[in-house]
């Protein structure tokens, strides 16, 4: 399965050129401090500033699919056939915000960004949305991959979509894992996440030249609701589902920056990747964006296969490791070309996904 066109947007751009060059060079500054969602409380949230294309249909203008609008746009959907087209998006709020004010049961609906979609486009094939969460993004690619070895569709759409909304800001701050600092994985003084928002569009087939996805893990903890196994074993296995018998030349991880998250996740990549590889967090620059998280950051890792350098999206914290974590690399850049990346996303419910991707001239595809 191939990756043909991507694209992305969040606080750091209105693209995946601009995202990615501020990522490169670790701009972490394009948060606000908001005392507009929690009573007496100040959040630090990662929100998108460029202009969204308008939407006139009431039942689908929500600040969700207008991300979601402004990242497909120059994906040039009108030049593929709406008959072997099928969508599949990745959300958790959806239009909630929207429903509270207006009452419209349609933007409460999950599956309201991917009927916007083929609605918009005026596609004819299969559309759906997935929301597991934080892992939302990658299994878009699972369900992808099943409607193309199927030959239901020829070409997906695959879209991570997500505003800033009370709902989830309310939730993690009941949780508290929500932080009004910058946001610091993997530190000994973490304290939490910083809220984002944005989206990021793929489009992805059986053939054609593209990024391969050349592996994809999914797994489940079965350990709580919102708590991830601290030992990391089902995440774990969801990596080694991913790589096979493979190694990435960068990883980019989920790194939300909570006490639980981060002690998890440096369990599983030492267990099954040891220290060598370098990794890091994207999110202290673009903020934990929930369902569209793992969407910016696949795209995030295609882009770096593209720019075939030897550099790697700077990890950025205090520096003051967590040594109850298994060390893992989250300094420098490598020795060579970075032609391959791991991406891990992990869910409430413990739902686990990585996505294994390889560069465009890669002869190796193992999906």
């Amino acid at each position: 399965m191939k990756i043909t066109n991507y694209n992305a947007i969040c606080n750091l751009g209105s693209g995946i050129e601009e995202v990615y060059k501020n990522a490169m060079e670790g701009v972490s500054d394009c948060f606000e401090l908001s005392e507009d969602y929690i009573t007496g409380k100040t959040v630090r949230l990662g929100k998108v500033t460029s202009p969204l294309p308008k939407i006139f249909n009431g039942d689908y203008n929500t600040r969700c699919n207008r991300l979601a609008l402004a990242c497909i746009e120059p994906l040039e959907i009108d030049k593929y056939d709406k008959k072997s087209l099928a969508v599949v998006c990745a959300t958790t709020n959806t239009g909630v915000e929207e429903y509270e004010t207006g009452r419209n049961y349609k933007h409460a609906q999950i599956g309201n960004p991917a009927e916007f979609i083929f609605k918009h486009f005026n596609l004819k094939n299969y559309y759906t949305t997935v929301s597991t969460a934080c892992s939302s993004g990658i299994k878009a690619f699972l369900i992808a991959r099943d409607l193309l070895q199927s030959e239901y569709a020829e070409r997906v759409l695959i879209v991570g979509t997500d505003a800033l909304t009370k709902f989830p800001i309310y939730g993690f701050d009941s949780l508290e894992v929500l932080s009004p600092k910058p946001s610091n994985p993997f530190s000994k003084n973490r304290s939490g996440i910083n809220i984002g928002e944005g989206a990021g569009a793929f489009i992805v087939s059986l053939d054609g030249e593209g990024i391969e996805i050349a592996g994809l893990g999914e797994t489940t903890d079965c350990y709580h609701a919102t708590t991830p196994d601290p030992e990391g074993v089902e995440a774990g296995r969801a990596i080694r589902e991913a790589l096979g018998d493979e190694k990435a030349d960068y990883i980019n991880l989920h790194g939300t920056g909570t006490i639980a998250n981060d002690l998890m996740e440096g369990r599983a990549v030492y267990n099954t990747v040891g220290n060598i590889t370098p990794a890091s967090s994207t999110k202290p620059l673009t903020g934990h964006c929930l369902g569209a998280a793992a969407s910016i950051e696949t795209a995030l890792c295609c882009k770096l296969l593209d720019s075939k350098t030897n550099k790697v999206f700077p990890h950025i914290y205090d520096g003051e490791y967590d040594d109850a974590i298994p060390l893992i690399n989250l300094h420098g850049g490598s020795e060579k070309i970075i032609n391959s990346c791991l991406c891990t996303s992990f869910g409430f419910g413990g739902t686990n996904c990585a996505i294994y991707l390889k560069g465009r001239n890669s002869r190796i595809c193992m999906i």
